[in-house]
């Protein structure tokens, strides 16, 4: 039962027992008193709407007014109708407040419904009517409407007022016609915060991204003071642009107007020095807060993930829990992306049961990050259960089914998910064809994919992307295709950038082409002057055609730009915990352990057969340092590891941030035959499934 406050209460029981023979002024006096004082539920206020009847006060405008305005707090827009339908004589006020409330409630329709019915009775719109109806106008994208009321404001006298005036360029800027808003924000005699927002809020909508930072800029050189609202938006386009410079500047006007401790206002500054790739920005920003909500933490952790940083949004996920706080769906979709980078399936499968599984199973967005989750990790039995589980399945959590089968090698399956998927009613969409295509790369079927290629236009009119050519470039240069390869990115309709080149380089070294690969690398080094395994693998070229003083010019550049190269590491976790190894890596607490076994497996792996293959030091060399040791590569070093600490019926995961390289895979597919585990290895390209001495790879990645 509802337990009603002390003050509430007296002037409930003054109400029940006045005597209605008392005079109608007393009455309106007690009643105005109590519904001023506010209701703690709606059967409360119903309770007040009976004494009204009871006293023949169920006419009053003023106390009616009142009662609406109540009912539509409690969210009871059927309610407030019927007593409106009661009202034999509404006034403008009470036209205003229905009009207003139903917006409120996002009515939208039923506010215009409401409009049109008060100007058929004959009442005029006032500045209060205006900026309600037009909002409701806008969210429903109602321009003739709009432009009809427009005209009205004009009639009427209300076009200089600069809360009608700011409302009218909202609903040009949400309609569409961007031109018309500029017009009438121009017209503003007196521009206040609101105005400038809605501006900047309107080049936002439309994605006009720069000129809403401009916008911003003036308001600041107007002398006006932003809200919280305003600099949220803003830093949202800084966000989009990946404007740093801006979003610092913006930084300092947070400060200076004293918006720091807003915890809506920090969050939004997380989230755009995130967006910009500044981490260490973003945690600086963090740490200074006060005051943290879940969105926050959310958003930090979401962070870490989308920025590489996978061990980070753990720590933080970690930190998060100490704090009691319980994951939303974003903190959540954060801490599974940052398991999938890591191919930490266990951790993944303890973080998910920090939410119920059918919260994951009707809501698309956390659903596709299990389903991504698991099959990055290798587990694609557990991401194709939830994908039959889902309970609605939009077009992205089919994209996810498709591209984990791709890359764990199922791709037939996944041809027959896509056929499935366009038998559903869903059509495709430009990341459906890249996990389509990204299959054929894996297995090499060239036709299959030509045809994907083009019947994105010729079937489903989609525009191929940088990415799809990419795709198309790997595919056909893996197949030894290099010359058509070429060809295709000679033709394309954009400039090929690093990827692209790199796909048809990763052709050359497959099909061991040193001609092509020193014209295609020269093409590189111009496109990312900073990577060094371009100019590495360049000097290797020459080198291995007797040109030493090419080779001597290229390594000498490299020092003198400071280009470092970027290590190999590999992963493996155990018992939820992240071990990191890298090339020659000694750090491990268990490495005399390691090494150790290293040595055993190289005895029984030499009498198996294996003799370390160094016709890969050519085309391999930007995968890690010829100079150290074949066998202390790191995804070696961490099967070791996983060998000694796992249980001999245990699969053994692996995830590389480099392409392993020839030597290792030989390696480990006689290792899983020597010592009968299953390894998964998943390296930046494709899972290696490696079973009883073979690789689900087929040998061609």
């Amino acid at each position: 039962m509802t337990q009603v406050p002390g003050s509430q209460l007296i002037a409930t029981v003054m109400l029940t027992n006045l005597n209605p023979a008392t005079s109608s002024f007393s009455k309106v006096v007690e009643i105005k008193k109590c519904v001023l004082e506010g209701f703690t539920s709606i059967k409360h206020l119903k309770h007040v709407h009976a004494a009204l009847f009871r006293f023949s006060l169920h006419q009053h405008n003023y106390l009616l007014n009142l009662i609406l305005k109540a009912c539509f707090h409690f969210g009871q827009t059927n309610y407030t109708c019927l007593i409106f339908n009661q009202t034999k004589q509404p006034n403008i006020f009470i036209w205003n407040t229905m009009i207003q409330g139903l917006v409120s409630n996002d009515s939208f329709l039923a506010a215009t419904q409401f409009y049109a019915s008060m100007r058929g009775q004959g009442f005029l719109p006032n500045n209060f009517t205006f900026p309600f109806v037009l909002k409701a106008c806008a969210r429903l994208l109602d321009f003739q409407l709009g432009i009809r009321i427009h005209a009205l404001v004009v009639k009427l006298g209300f076009d200089h007022d600069v809360f009608v005036k700011t409302t009218l360029l909202c609903l040009y800027a949400k309609c569409g016609y961007f031109d018309y808003a500029l017009k009438v924000f121009d017209d503003i005699p007196q521009k206040n915060v609101i105005s400038w927002t809605a501006m900047i809020s309107g080049f936002i909508d439309v994605g006009r991204y720069r000129e809403a930072v401009d916008m911003f800029s003036k308001l600041i050189d107007m002398g006006l003071r932003p809200d919280s609202f305003s600099i949220v938006r803003v830093l949202s386009a800084c966000a989009h642009l990946g404007d740093l410079n801006s979003g610092e500047w913006i930084e300092i006007c947070i400060a200076q107007f004293g918006l720091s401790r807003n915890v809506f206002v920090a969050t939004s500054l997380i989230d755009m020095y995130a967006k910009c790739g500044n981490m260490e920005k973003a945690r600086c920003a963090f740490d200074g807060m006060p005051e943290k909500d879940i969105v926050t933490w959310s958003t930090m952790i979401q962070g870490y993930a989308s920025n590489g940083l996978p061990k980070e949004a753990l720590d933080l996920f970690f930190q998060m829990q100490e704090e009691k706080l319980a994951p939303d769906c974003y903190a959540m979709v954060g801490v599974l992306s940052a398991c999938a980078r890591l191919g930490a399936l266990e951790l993944g499968n303890w973080a998910s049961k920090l939410m119920d599984r059918d919260e994951f199973l009707s809501n698309p967005v956390l659903g596709t990050a299990l389903i991504d989750m698991f099959a990055k990790c290798g587990s694609m039995a557990q991401a194709w259960e939830i994908f039959k589980s889902m309970k609605g399945k939009d077009l992205v959590v089919w994209n996810a089914a498709i591209s984990g089968l791709a890359i764990n090698g199922h791709v037939k399956p996944a041809f027959g998910l896509f056929s499935q998927m366009e038998k559903s009613g869903i059509l495709p969409n430009a990341n459906t064809f890249m996990g389509l295509l990204c299959g054929c790369t894996h297995v090499g079927l060239v036709d299959d994919g030509r045809q994907f290629f083009h019947g994105m236009n010729r079937v489903f009119s989609l525009t191929p992307t940088i990415e799809h050519y990419g795709c198309m470039v790997d595919l056909l240069a893996r197949a030894g295709l290099l010359d058509e390869a070429h060809q295709l990115i000679k033709n394309m309709p954009m400039e090929a950038n690093s990827i692209v080149w790199g796909a048809l380089l990763g052709g050359c070294r497959l099909h061991k082409d040193t001609q092509l690969a020193e014209q295609v690398l020269k093409k590189l080094i111009e496109l990312e002057p900073w990577n060094s395994g371009n100019y590495v693998l360049l000097s290797n070229i020459y080198s291995a055609s007797h040109k030493w003083d090419a080779a001597a010019k290229i390594r000498s550049i490299m020092n003198e730009r400071g280009i470092q190269k970027v290590p190999g590491y590999s992963w493996i976790e155990l018992n939820g915990v992240v071990h990191e190894f890298l090339v020659g890596d000694k750090a491990h607490p268990m490495s005399e352990m390691i090494y150790k076994k290293l040595g055993e497996l190289t005895k029984e792996l030499k009498a198996a057969g294996y003799v370390p293959t160094t016709d890969y030091v050519l085309f391999d060399i930007e995968e890690e340092e010829k100079e150290h040791f074949l066998g202390c590569h790191s995804e070696k070093l961490a099967i070791a590891f996983g060998l000694i600490s796992t249980a001999p019926l245990d699969v053994i995961r692996i995830v590389k941030n480099l392409r392993v390289c020839g030597d290792c895979h030989e390696a480990i597919k006689l290792i899983s035959r020597v010592t009968g585990r299953v390894i998964i290895v998943r390296d930046n390209n494709r899972f290696h499934h490696f079973i009883s001495g073979s690789c689900s790879c087929g040998d061609y990645w």
